[in-house]
């Protein structure tokens, strides 16, 4: 996959920049840019992510920087397993 140059530095929004003087409005705040990198200044926050329906709370720690919002806010619903109980073809003959 590739990667961002590292002349370029990490992308974070230009809201988010502005946001980080204001640490206090970063605890209510929602986050739709879901592309922008976590920065050193976002640890210890609790953000919203935005996943395209809802909102979803994400704690921020020093384990996560560097990453990606989007990565701690999955878009996809997670389908329950089924579990074939004697139905199918399989194993019938």
């Amino acid at each position: 996959m590739p990667r961002r140059s590292i002349w370029k530095g990490s992308f974070v929004d230009a809201f988010l920049l502005r946001m980080k003087k204001k640490r206090d409005l970063l605890l209510s705040r929602k986050i739709w840019s879901r592309r922008s990198s976590i920065s050193p200044e976002f640890v210890d926050c609790s953000v919203l992510i935005y996943n395209g329906k809802t909102p979803v709370r994400c704690k921020i720690t020093e384990g996560k920087v560097g990453h990606k919002f989007g990565e701690f806010a999955s878009t996809r619903r997670r389908r329950p397993s089924r579990t074939n109980k004697g139905k199918g073809r399989k194993g019938k003959r």
